[in-house]
């Protein structure tokens, strides 16, 4: 009897541990402060020439998208 009252009393002191912390974070972050350091600003990584690349690439995906969808290539099933 005696394990199962100290069990449950550190299931309850655990559960109220999680509770003010939850209750803590929720009004910290509704109120607009921040959790654990503040994040600086950064510049950008990529710049114009890697998004036109990568624009060129969705570009060539379209044209054979279409090809396939009005016919341009066609292909004989094997299990048919």
């Amino acid at each position: 009897m005696r394990d199962w009252l100290a069990l449950l009393t550190l299931s309850i002191i655990a559960l109220m541990g999680i509770i003010v912390w939850n209750a803590w974070v929720f009004d910290t972050i509704a109120n607009g402060g921040v959790i654990g350091s503040a994040t600086t600003e950064t510049q950008p990584i990529f710049n114009h020439s890697t998004l036109d690349s990568i624009h060129a690439i969705f570009a060539s995906r379209a044209t054979e998208e279409a090809k396939y969808i009005t016919g341009a290539y066609t292909f004989v099933d094997p299990s048919q």
